[in-house]
């Protein structure tokens, strides 16, 4: 069976790094908030090329404690996208501000900026840009709207670690940038684990502060709350990111090879934009008769996955209560045709190829 993601065969990659790490972190005295979560925010800052980086128990909360951190909270409005993973709209209503929800470009799948100006009122303190698949958002229209607005950005990384535009690294852009280091990520842990940048000290001591229940030298300054990175995931973590390029390039290759084979079916391969370097931490393709296919490539030996299956404005715990703009489209008819095909740095480009003869077999 060749699974959509799998994180395990990672694991199998760097086993024996992994399993020193974790055995020295189990043979240490400290296992939560130790040294080697201090390694891992410096040398992750490093990377992402902000001054600082936080680690965190989730990317959830690397959302909300950079509102939290921002002041943001009941009487705000915070603008994101409907196509995301519900954590992204969650962490927004965590903070008691209330969440406004903007359609998708159709090739991107990112924030519209188009309809930025519509839904700003003036209780809109800030913008979450979700980089959704592996690709970036038209960051340069978003920072300019904050920029003339006076809004804070937040970049939601989770699905994009290592990638660039216009030559950044994503999530040096923002404020904030909040990325979830779930298992299945580009850059994934062996639990939950989050990470926060930023390049504003005083912002990043805030955050600090808010994860460990508003502490200053064990004195609560502020509220905050218990959102702490454990050294074992902080270690895992620290041996994964020294081989992320690597392992996105092969992602890329990947994409590459999909993108080539399939140029002729009559399928909606994914849509670059220009100055991005994606990471494809997934192949998202949209086609007509999503469950037949969905059928036949699990016949084969071949689970693909639906990401996502309902715009966050039409879920149960959000569609009587949150605001959207007028138009949400896009968001709405991308959901009923988006496949997620199997790609991960492990990947074999023979399982590749057999997904590939697959579709052609199913389309011809």
């Amino acid at each position: 069976m060749i699974l959509c993601a799998n994180p395990s065969e990672q694991f199998k990659s760097y086993q024996l790094e992994i399993e020193k790490a974790v055995i020295s972190v189990m043979r240490s005295n400290r296992y939560v908030l130790g040294k080697e979560v201090d390694s891992l925010e410096k040398e992750f800052a490093d990377y992402i090329g902000t001054t600082s980086a936080i680690g965190v128990a989730n990317g959830t909360d690397a959302i909300e404690l950079a509102l939290r951190a921002l002041n943001i909270g009941p009487g705000d409005d915070v603008i994101t996208v409907s196509h995301t993973a519900v954590a992204t709209v969650a962490a927004i209503e965590c903070t008691g501000a209330k969440a406004v929800l903007v359609d998708v470009e159709p090739k991107s799948y990112t924030l519209n900026p188009v309809q930025l100006e519509e839904c700003f009122t003036k209780n809109t303190k800030a913008i979450i840009v979700v980089h959704l698949y592996g690709n970036a958002a038209d960051l340069d229209s978003i920072v300019t709207f904050c920029n003339s607005h006076k809004l804070f950005l937040i970049e939601d990384v989770s699905q994009a670690h290592g990638a660039k535009y216009n030559g950044k690294r994503l999530g040096s852009f923002g404020d904030f940038g909040c990325f979830s280091c779930y298992p299945t990520k580009n850059l994934g842990a062996i639990g939950d684990a989050g990470l926060v940048t930023t390049n504003n000290n005083d912002l990043a001591n805030k955050v600090r502060m808010l994860r460990e229940y508003g502490w200053e030298n064990r004195t609560s300054i502020f509220p905050g709350r218990n959102s702490r990175l454990d050294e074992i995931q902080a270690a895992v973590l620290r041996v994964k990111l020294k081989y992320l390029d690597a392992d996105n390039e092969k992602r890329r290759k990947l994409a590459k090879y999909y993108s080539d084979e399939l140029s002729e079916l009559p399928i909606q391969l994914p849509s670059i934009r220009a100055g991005v370097e994606s990471v494809f931490h997934l192949f998202v393709v949209q086609v007509e008769n999503r469950q037949l296919l969905l059928k036949y490539l699990k016949e084969e030996g071949i689970l693909a996955g639906i990401h996502y299956l309902l715009p966050v404005h039409l879920q149960p715990a959000y569609q009587d209560h949150i605001q959207t703009a007028n138009d949400m489209s896009t968001s709405e008819s991308i959901v009923k045709k988006i496949i997620s095909l199997p790609i991960y740095p492990e990947l074999s480009f023979d399982d590749a190829k057999k997904i590939i003869n697959t579709l052609k077999k199913f389309f011809n």
